[in-house]
């Protein structure tokens, strides 16, 4: 279990790319540069973006996602029996539609030698005392829901008629690459997961008419494949989870509050913290958090990305008041509500904004718990 899980100081995990970044992937995707020029520009942008995590006080850091064009599609392809497919469409944000990448099956999942281990031990020789290298995946859950997304359905099911086989083969492929990125050094991972903001969302009903599905239903589903994965994972190694309502270009996907899928994701989940969307109304209430089972920890993101705006200190101090009805204080902490860039294009802010608003979630944190 990492030794650094009661800091309170947080922050999910992507951040803005750079221009040079943006320049040189544009130019692989060009063909006009190779590989190994591209990881250069990579490494040099990661090594700067963890000395500014480090700066700014954060414990724990990332790579900023920088190698990555989507918080959770990269991670996917990597995986054995997964393939990159683009389709005509992306996700449909209010206000936005995304790119349009996707995946399709091409054999049977499974999780050895995956390239994000790799990318991991370049992030892991940044550690020293007091900081610690974290690795963000997307959860189980958001991989099944892919699978599904409308047309891969048909795909899917080519290889996975029966859905308990593919739960299972989801969860031994997580196992397995948690096995391995332990034996690389990695102790905590971050699963991100949106399965939880969608179910809770009038408008997925909607579109599901007819399908027959429930929430309960989806929820047992995404907390069975999720505990699955869990489940054998090494001795010593923290996983958390950050629930999120979409992030991308400073729109979001949905909206609902936790209450109806909290006997599932806060009592039953097996994650050692929940990092939750709470930057706005969507979210709801922070009453639903008196089911957080005793030994977890919840990450307040009440910082919004989405915006340059600094939020109101007082305002947010008064909130974290209110959340601690629920969840001792001490178990508690403040972060941003998702990352900066959970897919390439980023946020619409200046990366100065981005770190006013880590320092101010820095500030407060002083400030509420010294």
């Amino acid at each position: 279990m990492s030794t650094l899980r009661n800091t309170h100081f947080e922050a999910v995990g992507s951040y803005l790319r750079p221009a040079a970044l943006k320049e040189a992937r544009a130019r692989f995707a060009a063909g006009e540069i190779s590989t190994e020029t591209l990881r250069e520009v990579e490494d040099r942008e990661i090594a700067d973006v963890v000395a500014k995590q480090k700066a700014c006080g954060l414990h724990y850091i990332t790579d900023g996602e920088f190698r990555r064009s989507y918080w959770h599609l990269d991670f996917m392809w990597g995986l054995n029996g997964v393939e990159h497919i683009e389709l005509d469409h992306g996700y449909q944000f209010h206000g936005e539609e995304t790119t349009h990448g996707s995946l399709h099956l091409t054999g049977r999942i499974s999780g050895e030698n995956h390239p994000f281990i790799q990318d991991f031990l370049y992030v892991k020789q940044f550690e020293e005392d007091g900081v610690e290298a974290k690795l963000t995946i997307p959860a189980p859950a958001q991989f099944l829901a892919e699978l599904f997304r409308g047309d891969n359905t048909r795909n899917t099911r080519e290889y996975y008629p029966n859905t308990e086989e593919l739960l299972q083969d989801i969860a031994a492929a997580y196992r397995t690459f948690f096995h391995e990125v332990y034996a690389a050094g990695c102790r905590t991972v971050q699963l991100d997961d949106c399965t939880w903001g969608m179910i809770v969302d009038d408008d997925f009903w909607k579109s599901m008419a007819g399908s027959g599905f429930t929430l309960e239903h989806e929820a047992l589903q995404y907390l069975k494949v999720n505990n699955l994965a869990i489940g054998d994972k090494p001795e010593g190694l923290t996983v958390n989870t950050h629930v999120c309502r979409g992030n991308y270009h400073s729109c979001y996907a949905t909206k609902g509050a936790y209450d109806p899928v909290a006997p599932w994701l806060f009592a039953k989940e097996n994650v050692d913290a929940y990092y939750l969307e709470y930057d706005d109304e969507r979210s709801g209430g922070f009453e639903p958090l008196k089911l957080v089972t005793p030994e977890k920890r919840v990450v307040l993101g009440l910082i919004t990305t989405k915006s340059p705006v600094l939020e109101d200190k007082a305002t947010v101090i008064a909130r974290i008041r209110e959340a601690a009805k629920y969840v001792p204080l001490e178990r508690l902490s403040l972060s941003p509500q998702c990352g900066f860039a959970s897919c390439e294009i980023g946020n619409k802010l200046t990366e100065e904004q981005q770190w006013a608003k880590l320092a101010l979630v820095r500030e407060i944190v002083e400030e509420v718990w010294g």
